[in-house]
């Protein structure tokens, strides 16, 4: 992991500059990115003590209340586009809910609370987690509603950290399909291999995480590309994203591995632009705070008192 203080400067210097810019917190909203901010002012908390970190946590909760919250669920984006809802998106705003809840215990019930609406939406049980569903949780989404690869895994975890009592029927439907998917699961995929990563530091010693480990990082190297970066797929030599590579980056410091090819990448995409609309989203610079400064996406940090 980067050295803490260098790293705060960093994440410090890049939040200045989005408010400035009204990129984050004061833009569009998106679940994926509201739900790694989140996460990330909760870790400055942690480490500043001050309450104003709190409450900014606490106002961009309120505002994907306010924006993107439906009857049942949460829509995935603001923007036109960005219809329906993803449980991927819906597990990472879990997980930073339940972390804001570490610190005030009502976003602990409302992760819970979550969780139950959404779970038997989205999950067959002993088949599959839909990847996308209709804004209104009514039905697969036409062109995308196919079981998502990953999404068993992100549930379990998370709802693992919430309360494995209360949801010890989800989480037995999740590892049931876990059970299934781990023999032949082969991720390809930048930002996926990073969040299998991430799953697996939080329970390194069962038999899913022993295996997809390994398996995740053998396929991440073969990404790796001596500029500085991993690039989209196996063979895409030229294409990478900055937004995914900060995903890989969590993932590898969560596991510990390859510390030296993280300081690389966060040098290079401290430079790099793609040329396109990621240079100025809200992704591409909040991922980037929680690559530099991963404290909050930590198994010590969720489960320390």
């Amino acid at each position: 992991m980067v050295e803490a203080m260098e790293a705060i400067d960093v994440v410090l210097r890049k939040l200045d500059w989005m408010r400035q810019e009204r990129i984050w917190p004061n833009g569009l909203r998106y679940l994926w990115t509201d739900a790694f901010g989140v996460v990330v002012l909760v870790s400055l908390y942690r480490h500043f003590g001050e309450r104003r970190w709190l409450e900014e946590a606490e106002w961009v909760v309120a505002e994907v209340r306010r924006v993107l919250g439906r009857e049942r669920g949460i829509r995935i984006g603001e923007a036109p586009d960005r219809h329906g809802q993803y449980y991927h998106y819906l597990a990472m705003w879990l997980y930073a809910l339940e972390v804001l809840g570490r610190e005030i215990p009502a976003y602990h019930d409302e992760a819970l609370q979550l969780a139950r609406t959404i779970h038997p939406a989205f999950v067959i049980p002993g088949q599959g987690v839909i990847w996308k569903m209709r804004e209104d949780l009514s039905g697969p989404d036409p062109q995308l509603g196919g079981f998502g690869a990953l999404d068993a895994y992100h549930g379990y975890v998370v709802y693992r950290l919430i309360d494995e009592t209360a949801l010890a029927d989800e989480i037995a439907e999740m590892k049931t399909i876990m059970d299934r998917q781990t023999p032949g699961l082969h991720i390809t995929q930048d930002l996926g291999l990073g969040m299998m990563l991430w799953f697996t530091h939080f329970h390194p010693e069962e038999d899913w995480a022993r295996i997809l480990q390994p398996r995740a990082l053998a396929t991440l190297d073969t990404l790796w590309q001596p500029q500085g970066y991993f690039c989209r797929e196996p063979g895409w030599t030229e294409m990478r994203f900055a937004f995914t590579n900060y995903g890989i980056a969590v993932g590898l410091q969560a596991v510990g591995a390859w510390p030296e090819r993280v300081h690389k990448l966060l040098d290079y995409f401290e430079t790099w632009r793609s040329g396109d609309e990621y240079d100025r989203e809200a992704i591409t610079h909040v991922m980037a705070c929680a690559a530099w400064y991963p404290s909050g996406f930590l198994r010590t940090f969720t489960s320390a008192t």
